[in-house]
C-alpha cells in the first residue's frame, strides 16, 4: 500500500520575537515531524517542537548559503513524500521578499500539498518596535517596501527611484550593505536629503538597536554605529513621530532641520506606552 504524502506548511515566523508568531503557526510547529528553518530565527521559537521531530537549519546570509535553494526544495518534497508533516519556518512572512513562492511552486509541481501560513513582516513590525508608524493620517497617504537583494538571474526591471522618491514612507529590507547607494539614488531622484530616516537592527529582539539620522546621512550613521544585518530602514516624516526613549536623543538632533520642525509642529505626537519585554536568549 502506498503511503499518502504529507503536507508542507510555509509558516511565517514573524520578525524575530518568538511571541510574534501566529497562533496557527505555533500549532503547526508543535505537531510537525520536520522543521526546516531560516537563519534569523532564534532557538526560543523552536521550544515547542516535538523532541522526535527532525530540525534542519538552512539559513542564508549575504554571500553564504547553508544549502542551495534546489536542495531545500528537495528536502521539503522528500520528507512530505514519506507522509510527514513538514513546517518550512521562514522569517517574517513567507511571501514577502523571500523564496517562499519558489518553494510553494516546487511542492505543487511535485504533487505535494503546500499551505501558506502568513506571518508578521518586519517591514511593519520593525518600525513599530522602534515606535515608528509606517502611516499616520496627518502626513502619510502612501508607503512602499523594497528589497536591495534579488535573484541573480532575475528579469525584474531596476528599481524606479523616481517613483520611490514620491512615496511618503519607504521601508527598505535587506538593504544594509547597499544603504549608501539607495539613499543617494533617492536623493538624486528628488527626495529631500533632510527627510528623517532610521535603521532598526535585529528588530523586536533583545538585540534591537535604532539609529536615527536624515536620508543624506543615514548610511554614515549606520556605519558609525556598526549596524549589521538584519536591518530595517525607514525613510519618511513618520520617523519624527516616534516619541520613545530609544529614539528621543536622535530626534532632538533631527528637529534642528527645517523639514523636521515643520513635521513636528503639525503632526500628532505618539505618547509613550509601557512595553512588555520578554527576557530570552539572543538568536545565535
Amino acid at each position: 500500500m502506498t503511503e499518502s504524502p504529507g503536507t508542507v506548511y510555509l509558516v511565517g515566523a514573524g520578525p524575530g520575537d518568538p511571541g510574534l508568531i501566529t497562533v496557527r503557526g505555533r500549532e503547526l510547529l508543535e505537531r510537525a515531524d520536520v522543521v526546516v528553518h531560516d537563519r534569523l530565527l532564534g532557538t526560543a521559537i523552536l521550544a515547542g517542537v516535538q523532541r522526535r521531530a527532525e530540525i534542519i537549519h538552512v539559513g542564508k546570509e549575504p554571500g553564504c548559503h547553508t544549502a542551495p535553494q534546489g536542495e531545500i526544495n528537495g528536502m521539503l518534497i522528500d520528507r512530505a513524500r514519506k507522509g510527514l508533516t513538514v513546517v518550512r519556518l521562514k522569517g517574517g512572512d513567507p511571501f514577502v521578499f523571500g523564496r517562499g513562492y519558489e518553494e510553494y511552486q516546487a511542492c505543487r509541481a511535485a504533487g505535494i500539498d503546500c499551505v501558506v501560513v502568513p506571518g508578521v513582516t518586519s517591514a511593519v513590525a520593525g518600525p513599530a518596535a522602534a515606535g515608528i508608524p509606517v502611516t499616520d493620517r496627518s502626513c502619510v497617504r502612501s508607503f512602499g517596501i523594497i528589497t536591495a537583494r534579488w535573484a541573480r538571474d532575475s528579469m525584474s526591471p531596476p528599481l524606479n527611484f523616481r517613483a520611490l522618491a514620491g512615496l511618503d514612507t519607504l521601508v527598505i529590507l535587506m538593504g544594509r550593505t547597499k544603504l549608501r547607494e539607495i539613499a543617494q539614488a533617492l536623493v538624486d531622484a528628488g527626495r529631500d536629503p533632510e527627510v528623517p530616516a532610521a535603521c532598526v537592527e535585529w528588530a523586536t529582539t533583545e538585540r534591537q538597536r535604532v539609529t536615527v539620522a536624515t536620508l543624506g546621512t543615514i548610511a554614515r550613521a549606520a556605519d558609525r554605529a556598526g549596524l549589521r544585518p538584519p536591518v530595517v530602514t525607514i525613510v519618511g516624516e513618520v520617523v519624527a513621530l516616534a516619541d520613545t526613549s530609544e529614539l528621543r536623543a536622535g530626534l532632538e538632533q533631527l528637529r534642528e532641520s527645517d523639514t523636521t520642525k515643520r513635521t513636528v509642529a503639525k503632526a500628532r505626537r505618539v505618547p509613550d506606552r509601557p512595553r512588555r519585554v520578554t527576557k530570552r536568549r539572543a538568536p545565535k
